[in-house]
């Protein structure tokens, strides 16, 4: 067959007189292969899809998808008897979930609590365990749910709703405290109207007596019932609610606490210098009393309106000072009787400082000391600042 094109014919005719019937057969079935191989992969794309929507955060609802990943996590009739009773009921449904921040295990959410037998409905806090887990974390992840189920039976301590552990997404639902972290409650106090007739408003040196009390009652319960130290204490991780109500929150050092000897634990990387007791940050011991000095720290939030302790020392810096018995000075709108329980806290002795129990006895017969006189700190809080200054900064 002559294969050479005259000067006149296209390129194409001459492949198409060159390739003969050849070509009729093998373009049609490569277009036709081509054409299953696209459609096969958009079928899988889609399954795939399907099943990352049936794990996501929009399906925290009642789905009926069984996964025996979570299913096993929680199969022990020990599991089972204490998790059951706060399985999530079917009349219960969460509505209007939006994603608010990444927690320890996976997405956190705010949204409704509506119950379908009358209508009522509540703010929520969800925390969920991130899609697609993997067994240790999912066993981890139900450890959580079994800490809050047990140990968090306190009118002070940040208490679980339901949680979900039968079906994914496993998840824990939470009251959503309002105003809510306590840390950024106190800095919403500043340069406002100490006018005003509101108990949430017009904070008072009487209002951190309240406060504090109620804070040394939730400590007192997790050591006295349960061996805990929190080993966090701070604004950050306390919860403010209606009329001063109080709840401690941040239980993650405590849980992870839970599982080594009591008296020593390692150093949990997130609690910054500033609000750790000596033998912390020495020995790495960690007790009842290491609480106590942070406690005293939280006192001077309270009273300051959120400022940073220490605020004119490096965190580094903050050990060798403590070491040649510096103090914080007595702050403005501190009363002595306040001012002396920081101190007492801050006992370099940790054998020398009060129990809970005994603080709470403490403010209970200074608390007619305490001036009512709203505090009032013109300065606002800038958060860059407020953080490098607190140590909170990588």
């Amino acid at each position: 067959m002559d294969t050479q094109c005259s000067n006149g014919t296209s390129q194409t005719v001459c492949y198409e007189e060159s390739s003969g019937p050849l070509a009729v057969i093998i373009i049609p079935s490569l277009l036709a292969l081509s054409t299953v191989l696209v459609v096969a992969l958009i079928f899988c794309s889609l399954h795939k899809n399907k099943q990352r929507g049936q794990g996501s955060i929009g399906h925290f609802t009642h789905g009926q998808q069984s996964v025996s990943m979570a299913t096993a996590s929680v199969s022990t009739p020990k599991v089972q008897a204490v998790l059951n009773p706060w399985e999530i009921p079917d009349e219960c449904i969460l509505e209007g979930l939006e994603f608010w921040q990444t927690g320890r295990y996976g997405p956190i959410c705010k949204g409704l609590l509506k119950r379908r037998d009358d209508g009522a409905s509540s703010a929520v806090v969800v925390k969920s365990l991130r899609d697609g887990p993997n067994q240790p974390e999912a066993k981890e992840f139900v450890k959580w749910l079994l800490f809050h189920a047990t140990v968090c039976k306190h009118e002070n301590v940040a208490q679980m709703l339901y949680c979900q552990t039968k079906r994914l997404p496993m998840f824990m639902v939470f009251e959503a405290y309002s105003p809510g972290n306590l840390l950024h409650f106190l800095w919403t106090l500043r340069n406002k109207d100490s006018s005003c007739a509101d108990p949430m408003q017009s904070f008072s040196e009487r209002s951190v007596f309240l406060i504090a009390k109620q804070v040394a009652s939730g400590l007192d319960y997790l050591m006295s019932e349960h061996r805990l130290v929190h080993g966090d204490v701070a604004a950050r991780n306390i919860l403010i609610g209606p009329g001063l109500s109080t709840r401690v929150s941040g239980l993650g050092v405590a849980f992870e606490g839970r599982k080594m000897d009591p008296a020593i634990r390692p150093r949990a990387a997130e609690v910054p210098l500033k609000w750790q007791a000596p033998e912390r940050i020495i020995m790495q011991l960690s007790i009842d009393r290491s609480d106590v000095w942070s406690f005293g720290v939280l006192l001077y939030e309270l009273i300051t309106l959120g400022s940073p302790p220490y605020p004119d020392l490096e965190p580094l810096s903050v050990l060798p000072k403590l070491q040649a018995s510096y103090r914080m000075k007595r702050p403005k709108n501190c009363g002595g009787a306040l001012y002396d329980l920081m101190k007492y806290c801050w006992m370099w002795s940790f054998k020398d400082r009060p129990t809970f129990s005994a603080i709470i006895k403490l403010l209970e017969s200074s608390l007619h000391f305490a001036d009512t006189k709203p505090i009032i700190i013109p300065d606002t809080v800038d958060v860059f600042d407020y953080n490098k200054k607190a140590g909170l900064l990588s």
